[in-house]
């Protein structure tokens, strides 16, 4: 395997049975083991490697393993991320942006232009990666997508997600990619339409660019919430999903989330690049 070198860390894409067992060990680190054992396994990420999928790795220049992503074929030119993690103590070195730009050109190399997956959209950190730092972008909510979830981030609540959708040739994903992310466009004039759990303002409708646009505020930090006060994350997720169904329904599409927690919900033409 050929590991490409950005800034000290060496990213490509793994196929001997060691280091997918390296990979499988790094994600049971991240979300710890459910009812059902490990994340993924490294024989389930050997098989899809085979099929035309890849497995993607990060490490520093003493070989320790920072990160790994996998990723499936899907229909026609779609792939399917299924699973990214960063190893615990390194999650502020952009270990996952190395990681996902890389599988962007293994895709791109192969005429894949679109990727999906999943995320939680109540964990703000992740959603802002994948909308800003990425060039993402979100229009569909699933509901209870894999139903009660027992490992160590999720909880056990319903397990709600957005589809993300990566178009990875797009002005957004280009520009991302170069380091140009969107600029916040301020939410001045915005009316308090619902509070959330805490009492605060969770969803406003404002105008944006002469369109009308609706902001959604989620908690700052809902995997402590969900250890310290289980209750009340379920109530967030909820009035995310209350908020996000009908928003989605209207044809709305999550583009951009601000550093404190609010998701815009906006027409697919309202840009949010700068």
């Amino acid at each position: 395997m050929t590991l490409q070198h950005d800034a000290g860390v060496f990213v490509g894409e793994a196929q001997e049975v060691a280091e997918l067992r390296e990979a499988s060990a790094l994600l049971e680190a991240v979300w710890g083991r459910s009812d059902e054992g490990v994340p993924i396994g490294s024989e389930v990420m050997r098989a899809l490697v085979h099929a035309g999928g890849c497995v993607t790795i990060a490490r520093d220049e003493a070989g320790q393993l920072l990160g790994t992503a996998v990723l499936a074929l899907a229909e026609g030119d779609e792939t399917y991320s299924l699973i990214a993690g960063v190893a615990p103590g390194v999650e502020d070195r952009g270990i996952g942006r190395k990681l996902k730009l890389r599988q962007r050109e293994w895709c791109l190399q192969r005429g894949r232009r679109t990727m999906v997956w999943t995320f939680d959209p109540l964990v703000s950190r992740n959603a802002r990666f994948n909308l800003v730092a990425l060039g993402a972008t979100a229009e569909e909510y699933e509901q209870a997508f894999y139903g009660v979830m027992t490992d160590d981030l999720n909880g056990t609540d319903e397990s709600d997600r957005l589809v993300a959708r990566w178009e990875l040739d797009s002005s957004r994903a280009v520009a991302a990619a170069e380091g140009r992310r969107a600029v916040d466009p301020g939410r001045e004039g915005a009316v308090v339409r619902a509070d959330g759990p805490d009492g605060e303002p969770m969803l406003l409708d404002g105008n944006l660019n002469g369109a009308s646009v609706r902001w959604c505020r989620v908690p700052t930090d809902v995997v402590t919430l969900r250890r310290e006060r289980p209750g009340e994350a379920s109530e967030w997720r909820k009035a995310v999903r209350e908020t996000m169904v009908p928003a989605f329904a209207d044809g709305l599409v999550a583009s951009y989330l601000t550093r404190d927690g609010w998701y815009l919900l906006a027409p697919p033409a309202t840009g949010q690049r700068d």
